[in-house]
Formats: C-alpha cells, sequence, structure tokens
C-alpha cells in the first residue's frame, strides 16, 4: 500500500567511475551531477518497489534537483527520500543528498506507478 511518509536511503562512494570527468559533465573528480540524479532515483524507486503489486514498478517522469556542493573522490553521498504525495499512480518524493561534510543537493522527483509488461510492450511498439 502506497502511502505518504514512505522513507528511503542509498549510499554511493565517489570512486573514478562515478566523477565529473569519467562520465563527461565536467574535467573534475568529483562526484558528476548525471550521478546524483541516478543516486536520487535509485533512491526513490526502491523505498517503493515492495509496496507495489505485482507486475507493477515505477519510471520517473520529471526530476528538479540542485547540484550544490562537489563530493571528491574516496567520499560517500547519501540520498535520502521521503514519499509526499499520492495523486492516482503519481509519486511526489522530497531528495535530500548530502556526504561526510554535509549538504550536497537536493529537490523534488516524480514517478508514475506502471504494469512493466504494458510499458515495456509499448516502448518496443516504437521500433515498427
Amino acid at each position: 500500500m502506497l502511502e505518504t511518509g514512505i522513507r528511503g536511503r542509498q549510499s554511493v562512494a565517489v570512486t573514478p567511475e562515478n566523477t565529473a570527468k569519467t562520465m563527461g559533465s565536467g574535467t573534475l573528480n568529483v562526484f558528476a551531477t548525471p550521478a546524483l540524479v541516478a543516486l536520487a532515483e535509485k533512491t526513490c524507486w526502491m523505498s517503493v518497489a515492495d509496496a507495489l503489486d505485482e507486475g507493477c514498478g515505477s519510471v520517473g517522469t520529471k526530476l528538479e534537483l540542485e547540484h550544490t556542493a562537489p563530493t571528491p573522490m574516496g567520499m560517500t553521498v547519501t540520498c535520502e527520500s521521503e514519499l509526499t504525495a499520492v495523486e492516482g499512480r503519481k509519486l511526489v518524493f522530497k531528495v535530500s543528498l548530502y556526504d561526510e561534510k554535509g549538504p550536497v543537493g537536493g529537490g523534488v522527483h516524480e514517478r508514475f506507478v506502471v504494469n512493466d509488461a504494458k510499458f515495456a510492450a509499448k516502448a518496443e511498439s516504437k521500433k515498427g
């Protein structure tokens, strides 16, 4: 059962694989914004996955995210999410991201609950 207040938490170490330099979002060896986005999405979908009906998942549809401070390699970035609204199939999450020294970002993420098989079929139908 999906109800507001569901919380999630995920962490990731900053490694050469998720730096801006490696991911192509900049030239520095700091945690990349695309990696921050991925961590926020992962935290949200995983927080509600067990509450969804069998055969259902969720897909990201909107993300408003600020990346406000750098995190160097060797540190860890953590995302905490809270489901703040359930509007039919639409789920709205507040996300907060931080490292060992303090906040590094935050925002709002929206996801929609989908039937996995129907959604995959719709995607495949685009091939023609």
